[in-house]
């Protein structure tokens, strides 16, 4: 894999010993439009999409209607709920943390939370929430209220029955046993990098995210403003829960730009470290790719040579809002899209078994005009 563009290897040289001029950088090569907008699906998914290359951004479109039965269409510029994307924020924040040598990742939470009532508080570390490790218990086995959602994101925040209170209750798996996602891992991985900074989970993200990079959008709700609402099977989402009980593992919002934005001083080492870096972007293959709030993994893409696509992975889907967050570290690229159906979180597929509209995006990225991977 190539890593970038690569300029000209020579010059022209100039007559009378005359110092020759700076190689040009290459252009870089132009997304095809037409392969892109061809594997969109207006119907199943519609929203925005966002494919940058470097610092720009190469292709972006709004498409299909808000409301399955309405007329307004979508737009740039939306603000969205980024859901489980903020697991991949709050990761960041924590690699922070860890750079700064305020948190030790195999150092059991009770170290920054002595009176966590979690039963394996002590054996419980920050890489076994981030890597969904922990044994905690998981919110959809709270009980059940209206829409079929669980108790956990219905109930009024300060309630026990929901946050810390509720994720430090009874379990019976063990740390380390197997890869079991749930938010209650990035509940109290929040409550970690609380600890360890002295400040509000809100606090975090104005401070190290939002302000420093100028993310004007970016937000923890509960927020007054109304951000694109969801629908399922044609019908408006449920009212059931509440966007801020999920706290660290998916109460952020604000823009796409602003989301790549994020993602720009990420790969760029703005926000934390290389070395930082490198191990939250760490998949691990007996976890299912599993990195630090994300997953990495290596795969070729269908009719597009052997060479395999390293892949930084966050998705996000919380009620009718579906998310997929994509950061190539080897192409310099970033591909965001969105859509306000829960079907689409089906129909964006996988990206390792070469299907779905994920898939077919970044192939149309990638390959349709001939660049080398």
């Amino acid at each position: 894999m190539s890593r970038g563009l690569l300029a000209p290897l020579a010059a022209l040289m100039l007559s009378a010993g005359a110092p020759a001029p700076a190689p040009a950088p290459a252009p870089a090569p132009a997304v095809d439009e037409a392969a892109v907008i061809a594997v969109l699906d207006a119907e199943k998914a519609p929203g925005t999409i966002l494919i940058a290359r470097g610092d720009s951004i190469v292709f972006e479109r709004a498409f299909g209607l808000i409301d399955p039965v309405g007329q307004a269409t979508h737009r740039l510029g939306q603000t969205w709920r980024w859901a489980s994307v903020t697991k991949q924020v709050t990761a960041t924040i924590a690699m922070q943390e860890v750079a700064a040598g305020r948190l030790d990742l195999d150092a059991p939470i009770i170290t920054y939370l002595p009176d966590s009532k979690a039963p394996f508080a002590g054996t419980i570390t920050s890489r076994m929430l981030m890597q969904h490790i922990s044994g905690l218990p998981r919110t959809d086995e709270a009980p059940a209220g209206r829409d079929g959602w669980s108790t956990f994101y219905s109930v009024d925040l300060s309630s026990p029955e929901t946050g810390t209170a509720w994720c430090e209750g009874p379990t019976t798996r063990k740390p380390a046993a197997e890869f079991f996602y749930g938010d209650c891992d990035f509940v109290m991985m929040t409550a970690v990098i609380e600890a360890t900074s002295g400040k509000s989970y809100d606090a975090l993200i104005a401070e190290r995210i939002a302000q420093p990079l100028g993310l004007t959008s970016v937000g923890v709700f509960p927020r007054t403003a109304p951000t694109v609402a969801g629908f399922g099977e044609g019908k408006p989402e449920s009212t059931a829960f509440r966007l801020e009980n999920f706290g660290g593992a998916g109460a952020l919002y604000g823009t796409t730009r602003d989301l790549f934005a994020f993602d720009r001083a990420l790969m760029t080492g703005k926000l934390i470290p290389e070395a930082q870096r490198a191990q939250m972007w760490d998949g691990k293959p007996e976890y299912g790719y599993a990195a630090l709030g994300q997953w990495s993994f290596s795969v070729p893409l269908k009719d597009c040579g052997d060479t395999p696509v390293r892949i930084v992975e966050r998705r996000g889907f919380i009620g009718g809002v579906v998310l997929r967050n994509i950061i190539l570290p080897e192409q310099d690229m970033v591909i965001i899209m969105t859509s306000n159906r829960a079907e689409a979180e089906a129909a964006f597929g996988e990206i390792w078994q070469q299907a779905g509209i994920t898939h077919d995006v970044m192939r149309a990225a990638l390959c349709a005009t001939g660049a080398p991977l």
